[in-house]
């Protein structure tokens, strides 16, 4: 009788230390990158202090066991409703994801969304304020009662130099030496 209790207790701490190494590390949580589960909402979203309506975009990335979906909204003058995605696409390192969504009246367009500083901010392919070389980066929103900032003005555009066309030309066929 001894023996069967010895032998359902060493049984039983076997297959509790069997279930601690199999369990998942760090909450689900890629090192850096998306978590597997729950919600991240990404905004850059802010107050033009002239006309008081908001501007930039925000992207609410919802992750379930069955399936990831994004919520986008952006602004044209007001906040716009909110674009339902399709085709979302996550990185199985949560390092990048990208969806398509097509808000009324405009063509169907893919969103490509670069996870930076350890998930703490997203940024996104193609430029802000008509530049391509300023990114358009989206922090996490950990404050959901923070009043919205004031917009920051594009800056100015960059004036590309043109050539020097009154060169003067050296002329390669002249010996003349000076100074010797």
């Amino acid at each position: 009788m001894k023996t069967t209790r010895r032998a359902a207790f060493a049984g039983a701490i076997l297959l509790a230390s069997c279930a601690v190494l199999a369990a998942p590390k760090g909450g689900g949580k890629k090192a850096g990158g998306l978590p597997r589960y729950g919600m991240q909402v990404y905004s850059d979203l802010c107050i033009h202090p002239d006309s008081g309506e908001f501007g930039g975009q925000r992207i609410t990335l919802q992750r379930f066991a069955e399936v990831d979906t994004v919520l986008y909204e952006y602004t044209a003058g007001g906040l716009s409703w909110p674009v339902v995605a399709s085709d979302v696409t996550i990185d199985p390192r949560g390092q990048q994801f990208y969806f398509t969504v097509q808000p009324p009246d405009e063509d169907e367009r893919v969103i490509n969304a670069k996870v930076v500083d350890g998930g703490k901010a997203i940024v996104l392919d193609g430029g802000y304020c008509g530049d391509e070389s300023l990114p358009m980066r989206l922090p996490l929103v950990t404050d959901f009662g923070r009043k919205a900032h004031n917009c920051r003005a594009c800056p100015a555009p960059k004036i590309k130099k043109e050539a020097e066309e009154d060169k003067p030309v050296l002329d390669a066929g002249s010996t003349t030496t000076a100074g010797l």
